[in-house]
């Protein structure tokens, strides 16, 4: 069987928009959309309402939290837990799980440290030794999981407990590796200059609009179902506000001394925007994203039309442990080092809440690259206004474990209501 042959379409489109039905009005959008969350497409609109609702009640609490230093920190907190959430998605469009994400990226951060400070290599070609190490790993266990069959819970835990003796031996117990590199470490603690910043931001409304624009073009002119013009202009200015209003923001001095200026966009941020984007063009403009939602949404139905299930499986799981290596040189960017315990934790089970509560189900076939986005930011929001708040520690297990167990009780409402629904 050939990649070539048709394919079924995807249970849900994914990406920004996942409406392009035709609709006469905006009204008649709306109430397609009230029909839509009728029949459990609940999407991130969930996510969405509680970091609203997170955000005002730590805003009320503390007046630290809206500061802009405090929106700063909390980029780039979140950046490490999204990238790693948005390769967990792929592996959850297909009803899998990667229990060894978190380790793998701690093991290839350590082997990126290391090719740094023992063999003096440039930080672009050790940052490539690291992601191909993670690769490579996500290759192993995605044909383990393919060709033989094995459940991809009990392939990962083996995983997960065989990868943690890459830092364990390299650094040996109780050691750590610095990460000076002024690249790699200067993606938590330096900023992007305020004029690129700028520039960047006011190229991705433009790009946008372009793109909005020259989509709808198309589909009218081919007769195809597409959104009112009316719509289009209100994405458009949703999007604009929400770009230009962070830029303005992270622009701004945000520095507690009046004497030093801290101000630009981390460069975290580019980073995961950069890769937002590049993913949600995978999954929602190519052959492999379309073959992904249909192998999630039946496997058997998308076998039979042509597609080669196993090469889309193996393909997730490199997706996956390649985020996570990026993943894991975010986070030892934002500590200063890597250790033997890097990646261990509770970084998986938060990188997996993060795109739960984001909206991606459990159950395959339903998810977007921009749930790990929203999710990251509720999980990386509750530690953080927790962490003013001083709050003890547990509190913040508590609450997180709390929102988790609701954003899985909705996915769970929402699949029974879209299957009542013959959805």
């Amino acid at each position: 069987m050939t990649d070539t042959q048709s394919t079924p379409a995807a249970p849900v489109a994914s990406g920004f928009d996942n409406d392009n039905r035709q609709a006469g009005s905006i009204g008649d959008s709306a109430r397609d959309y009230v029909n839509r969350l009728r029949g459990g497409d609940m999407g991130s609109l969930p996510a969405i309402l509680g970091l609203v609702v997170l955000v005002v009640i730590f805003a009320s609490l503390n007046d630290r939290f809206l500061t802009t230093y405090n929106m700063a920190n909390l980029v780039v907190q979140a950046s490490a837990i999204i990238v790693l959430a948005m390769g967990i998605v792929f592996v959850l469009l297909l009803g899998e799980i990667d229990l060894s994400a978190g380790v793998a990226g701690g093991a290839c951060a350590t082997i990126t440290a290391l090719m740094l400070i023992d063999y003096d290599w440039p930080w672009w070609l050790a940052t490539l030794a690291g992601v191909a190490f993670g690769m490579v790993v996500g290759l192993v266990i995605g044909s383990l999981v393919s060709f033989l069959g094995i459940p991809s819970f009990v392939v990962t835990l083996a995983f997960f407990l065989g990868l943690q003796a890459v830092p364990l031996k390299l650094i040996g117990s109780g050691g750590s590796l610095r990460y000076n590199d002024p690249v790699l470490r200067g993606l938590s603690i330096k900023n992007v200059p305020v004029t690129a910043g700028w520039i960047a931001a006011v190229l991705i409304v433009l790009a946008f609009a372009a793109l909005s624009l020259w989509s709808y073009r198309s589909l009218s002119a081919k007769g195809l179902v597409h959104p009112p013009i009316g719509l289009v202009a209100i994405r458009i200015a949703v999007l604009a506000a929400i770009v230009l209003g962070l830029t303005a923001l992270l622009n701004a001095n945000r520095s507690p001394n009046p004497i030093f200026d801290i101000s630009g966009i981390p460069w975290a941020a580019p980073v995961v925007i950069a890769l937002l984007l590049f993913w949600t063009f995978i999954l929602t403009k190519t052959r492999f994203g379309r073959h992904l939602y249909a192998v999630g949404g039946n496997a058997e139905a998308a076998r039979r039309a042509g597609i080669n299930v196993r090469r889309v499986r193996i393909m997730a799981f490199v997706i996956c442990t390649g985020m996570a290596a990026l993943a894991g040189l975010l986070s030892a960017s934002y500590t200063g080092k890597v250790s033997p315990g890097s990646g261990g934790g509770n970084v998986l089970l938060y990188a997996v809440a993060a795109a739960v509560i984001g909206g991606t189900s459990l159950f395959g076939g339903r998810g977007r690259a921009l749930d790990a986005v929203i999710g990251g930011l509720v999980i990386a929001t509750i530690s953080n206004g927790l962490g003013l708040l001083n709050q003890a520690a547990y509190i913040n297990f508590v609450v997180t474990g709390g929102v988790l167990l609701l954003a899985a009780s909705v996915d769970a409402i929402s699949r029974r209501r879209r299957s009542s629904a013959g959805v």
